[in-house]
């Protein structure tokens, strides 16, 4: 299946990495479900991953093989997301990673797993198995489009983005594919995230590179409050362009990159939630801290009657108050705590605040993007969270998900 153009920016190779992509027929056909990427030797790469308990069996096969050996080659499909599926479902996992390693003549534990999906259905591996030879058949380091067409489940359209970057040593080339549209809130990860560069950066830095980039960016963003089991976010750094950051200047700007670009798709899949028609920022400031401002920011852009007004574009901002009071702020002064929907005053002094305009609300909750902030007045921390609204084809698109 192609991908329009016009769907996607221009994602720049990275040197050090190839994609391909096949049709597996993992759960539908006539699509490609099935995605192979190649590293060049010496590539560092880092991840994190899913906190639900019950985690996927590709989950822990990753993190298991991404902390024993180096690895050469992930593997991603979609249509079954191999969880819940016991002892079983980690032999498919570890058939499929052979299979791979048979074909590239590379250890098993050098490949890393990733599916996602129908939970609790059993892994097709033999279907996967027979596509393989296609993947890699097709390697080639501008597949990046491809690749992000590939990995989608419920997603409406593919995301991605890249960036190239002058350092004091040379220029270094930063691009990135996600999905996600459901069972998105979160914790370590998002859905799915593959980030490359070819920059120079040790396995530690790079560990603690993506770490600084996903807690404000993937892990600040909800559809619907449901952690998946089988969220993962991977960055690698192949070193192929002999840049590295050897100056804090560098390191500070490639550190401002990454997370820019881990926003711009965090986002992407803010606005690509299931059956989203506007996506909303919840800007909480003056907070203690920035965990009491993340609490509050969570419990507007979680509450269903938060996201149903905004579907609506109803300014009905008693909803929006009432989730900032059950929030779990102690000793939370409403008194002193302000609101507004963009740059419209909504409440003050512990009520409506004087200068509300209620024409002038709507017009602002029917713009695509939403900017609600909420000023606590307590301290100098602030955190931002990103969300979209639940419309009727939410429910739809979850009620048929298995149909």
């Amino acid at each position: 299946m192609a991908v329009a153009q016009s769907e996607l920016p221009h994602l720049h190779p990275v040197a050090g990495v190839q994609l391909g992509v096949a049709e597996a027929g993992v759960r539908k056909a006539g699509a490609n479900d099935l995605v192979v990427m190649a590293l060049q030797p010496g590539t560092r790469v880092a991840g994190v991953f899913t906190r639900n308990l019950f985690r996927a069996a590709p989950v822990r096969l990753a993190e298991s093989n991404l902390r024993d050996d180096q690895p050469r080659y992930l593997l991603i499909n979609t249509g079954n997301a191999n969880a819940g599926t016991g002892p079983a479902g980690d032999q498919a996992a570890r058939q499929n990673c052979a299979a791979l390693a048979g074909h590239a003549g590379c250890r098993a534990s050098q490949v890393i797993p990733f599916s996602t999906g129908v939970i609790g259905e059993p892994l097709p591996a033999a279907r996967i198995d027979a596509a393989l030879p296609a993947a890699l058949e097709g390697l080639q380091p501008d597949h990046w489009a491809l690749a992000a067409d590939a990995i989608r489940t419920t997603d409406t359209r593919p995301k991605g983005r890249s960036q190239r970057l002058a350092l004091s040593g040379g220029e270094i080339t930063l691009t990135g594919i996600a999905k996600g549209s459901g069972m998105i809130r979160p914790d370590m990860a998002t859905m799915l995230a593959y980030v490359a560069t070819d920059a120079q950066i040790s396995t530690a830095a790079l560990r603690q590179l993506l770490r600084g980039a996903v807690a404000v960016s993937f892990n600040r963003i909800t559809v619907d409050g449901d952690t998946s089991t089988n969220d993962a976010c991977m960055l690698m750094a192949t070193g192929a362009s002999g840049v590295a950051l050897e100056a804090d200047s560098d390191r500070q700007l490639f550190a401002e990159a990454l997370t820019d670009l881990c926003t711009a798709l965090a986002r992407e899949i803010v606005a690509d939630g299931e059956g989203a028609t506007r996506d909303a920022a919840i800007q909480v400031t003056g907070a203690r801290s920035i965990g009491e401002a993340e609490r509050v920011a969570f419990s507007v852009a979680e509450s269903p009657l938060f996201k149903t007004a905004l579907f609506a574009a109803d300014p009905n901002w008693g909803r929006i108050l009432a989730a900032v009071g059950r929030a779990g702020v102690e000793d939370l002064d409403v008194e002193r705590v302000r609101i507004a929907i963009d740059d419209c005053p909504i409440v003050a002094d512990g009520g409506l605040s004087p200068d509300y305009d209620e024409a002038l609300a709507a017009r602002r909750m029917a713009a695509d993007h939403v900017p609600v902030v909420i000023d606590l007045d307590r301290g100098g921390q602030a955190a931002t969270v990103w969300t979209c609204d639940f419309s009727y084809d939410y429910v739809r698109i979850n009620a048929e998900y298995r149909s």
